[in-house]
């Protein structure tokens, strides 16, 4: 393999870690302010994003005010008593004591919209799948996530709320879809494993039972074919995911 446009080691393990100690983060938020520099360069990481047809359908919307955010909440809080009937279990006894937002404890609060009108009612690469433009909005998200971590910021994506109460607290437009709630800002730790992870609620599935060769369903891999070996090589990667290399 070519390493010609590779970078160096110390560089791809910067990446690495960011992506493996990311966390969605609801609690231990400090409240200080946040630096302007600081915000806009992860904003210019997350507008970065790859989008289908150059489409850029996202918008930032960056909220101090701590009675918007309080309406927020609000907003928040309704969905998340309306989400608890429909657990079970053990699950319904763990639902009301997980945090599920820190609107009112971060640093600033970011609402993320998608605009499927921009560039007008073809754009490249959407004809076939219209919801390409939320996933384009999705990267750049996960641009600014990554970005979070690289400066200690913490940042946790929320989603409990229904868009209407969202549109109508923020004034959005009736076409523009606020797709997630951000809370961001300096943390005072970030815990080892996800949070969902630490108490109990799920597992990472082992990456192993999640990769088919070729057609779905195919979990093993021909015997002298060109995949062959490749299960052994993720294994030994999900132990060692930095190693190797110059």
């Amino acid at each position: 393999m070519s390493q010609e446009h590779r970078f160096p080691r110390r560089d791809r393990q910067a990446v690495y870690e960011a992506i493996y100690r990311r966390r969605d983060m609801r609690e231990g938020f400090t409240g200080e302010p946040l630096d302007h520099e600081v915000l806009a360069r992860l904003l210019l990481a997350a507008h970065h994003a790859p989008s289908v047809g150059f489409m850029q359908p996202w918008n930032f919307v960056l909220i101090r005010n701590m009675d918007i955010r309080e309406q927020l909440w609000r907003v928040v809080e309704k969905e998340r008593r309306s989400a608890a009937v429909i657990f079970e279990g053990e699950q319904a006894d763990m639902f009301p004591t997980i945090k599920i937002e820190a609107l009112r404890e971060a640093s600033v609060v970011i609402c993320v919209t998608v605009d499927p009108s921009r560039r007008g009612p073809h754009v490249l690469g959407r004809n076939s799948d219209e919801d390409t433009d939320l996933y384009s909005a999705a990267g750049a998200i996960q641009n600014l996530w990554l970005a979070a971590r690289a400066e200690g910021l913490g940042m946790g994506w929320v989603s409990f709320y229904k868009k209407p109460d969202v549109r109508l607290t923020l004034d959005l437009p009736p076409h523009i879809n606020p797709i997630g709630l951000l809370c961001l800002g300096p943390v005072e730790a970030f815990p080892d494993q996800p949070m969902l992870a630490e108490l109990g609620w799920g597992r990472r599935i082992p990456l192993p039972e999640l990769i088919y060769f070729e057609k779905w369903g195919r979990t093993e891999a021909e015997t002298g074919g060109p995949w062959d070996g490749f299960v052994e090589v993720v294994e030994a990667t999900v132990h060692k995911p930095l190693g190797g290399g110059s």
